[in-house]
């Protein structure tokens, strides 16, 4: 009672007292909202206050202690739509209850009766300390918003998880360049990542997309129709590369019939069929792809704040093929080698230019990979905080995927745990593999040897 009397039953004819009181007041709301009003005003708005309050904390400590004794399922349970829907209303509530908590705690310090030297500077202070955890707290509830429309958008919807094969999840990313001149979807970059369900130890597998004759798995829908490879002993539409497979089966086959529960599961027939191509190629099973547009790259970038990629040769910019001769002319613009910073619209042609290459197709392959590595290096903590709803929107442009969206968390933790080990990296490219002529035994021997060499638990065990 001694605490509270002078501050529910003040002396208002003393300006130092009321002074000292409105500091007291504005300091305890902040640091405890509800608190000025329990000692101060009304004591049931300041209890519901400190109630909703202590149950915030409480939602803090429990996704902390979470996230450090049940990673995976915290962060499985934290990106689920309907949870980040009750976490921003949750933000959003409070931070209404925190305005009026603070310009009530405003009103009850009696600014008429505090000295002229303190009037300034306590409802500057009180407003200050009301108005910046409201902001952060409606960007905080903008920001989840954001979190959940990107993640409705990309992900592969409600379907049940899914097991790894062989300790391993195998996901085929596609880099497209879709343009008015080009006949249905056409990969320009094809990889494999295939991640340790356990430890995040990955292998990249860049497969060309001009590779032929990727034969298909037995029970694989594909395989009826093309035993021995893709195009190689039945009549094709398309050229027989890699990169065709989609076009053929989603426009010369009834990839429909092939693949019926395709779309159903967040893909299509062309990427099914691709996904059993590249299976077939390597050994490994594909389970899942991301598309990547690599048009929505130059957004994704710009929302960056750009990127810094190591440009190994000069890259020429502008050139054209001469509609006479169909020889390819050289711009007057480069990308100078060395390490250079790149907006969206430069990482763009970047990751576009074959001509003018050393090792044309190959080296833009690296490229991409590159810019790949480059995006993900500037993914740290600060820059998706402070761009968060630009990447966010930028994303949902980017990225298409298949993979579930109960396994998002699951693969949140894979990628932290990937960070720590260097990816072992396997190019199907001369002189190891000639695409025109690929030997496809050596392809699975060089995966084999890479999965072996990102597996030093399962080798030291055995």
């Amino acid at each position: 009672m001694d605490l509270e009397r002078p501050l529910r039953h003040p002396d208002t004819e003393s300006a130092p007292l009321m002074s000292k009181r409105a500091r007291w007041l504005v300091v305890i709301g902040f640091l405890l909202p509800g608190s000025a009003q329990v000692l101060a005003g009304d004591r049931r708005l300041g209890r519901f206050g400190l109630g909703a309050t202590i149950f915030m904390i409480a939602l803090l400590i429990v996704a902390g202690l979470g996230i450090l004794l049940f990673r995976v399922g915290t962060l499985s349970l934290l990106t689920n739509g309907i949870v980040l829907l009750i976490v921003q209303v949750l933000i959003a509530a409070y931070a209404v209850m925190w305005l009026i908590l603070g310009f009530d705690t405003l009103r009850l310090a009696r600014l008429v009766n505090v000295g002229r030297g303190w009037r300034v500077p306590v409802a500057a202070l009180s407003v200050l300390l009301t108005v910046l955890p409201v902001a952060g707290a409606s960007y905080a509830a903008v920001a989840v918003g954001s979190a959940r429309g990107a993640f409705s958008d990309i992900f592969g919807g409600g379907a049940p998880a899914v097991a790894p094969v062989d300790g391993r999840y195998n996901i085929l990313l596609l880099g497209t360049d879709a343009g008015d001149d080009r006949e249905g979807l056409r990969p320009d970059s094809i990889s494999l990542v295939s991640v340790d369900a356990e430890t995040g130890q990955s292998i990249i597998v860049g497969l060309p997309r001009d590779l032929v004759s990727a034969p298909f798995p037995e029970g694989s829908p594909m395989h009826q129709s093309f035993p021995s490879g893709f195009c190689v002993d039945a009549y094709c539409e398309t050229d027989g590369k890699l990169n065709a497979v989609y076009t053929e089966t989603e426009t010369f086959l009834d990839g429909s019939a092939l693949y019926p529960d395709a779309v159903s599961r967040g893909s299509s027939p062309g990427i099914e069929a691709t996904k059993d191509a590249v299976s077939g190629a390597t050994g490994l099973e594909v389970q899942f792809y991301v598309l990547i547009d690599m048009e929505g790259f130059s957004s994704l970038i710009d929302a960056l704040g750009g990127v810094t990629v190591n440009v190994e040769q000069d890259v020429p910019l502008g050139g054209y093929e001469d509609p006479m001769t169909g020889e390819w002319v050289e711009g007057h613009a480069v990308i100078p080698a060395g390490e250079q910073k790149l907006d969206g619209a430069h990482a763009l042609m970047f990751a576009r230019v074959r001509h003018g290459l050393v090792n044309g197709d190959y080296d833009r392959m690296e490229h991409q990979r590159e810019l790949q590595r480059a995006i993900l290096a500037q993914m740290n903590p600060s820059n998706v905080l402070l761009r968060f709803q630009e990447i966010a929107g930028a994303g949902a442009d980017l990225v298409r995927t298949d993979i579930p969206e109960s396994m998002l968390g699951r693969f949140v933790d894979l990628a932290a745990k990937a960070k720590e080990h260097t990816p072992v990296n396997v190019e199907v490219a001369p002189p190891a593999v000639d695409p025109a002529f690929p030997d496809y035994a050596v392809v699975h021997r060089l995966v084999a040897e890479a999965v072996a060499a990102a597996s030093p638990a399962e080798e030291e065990g055995e």
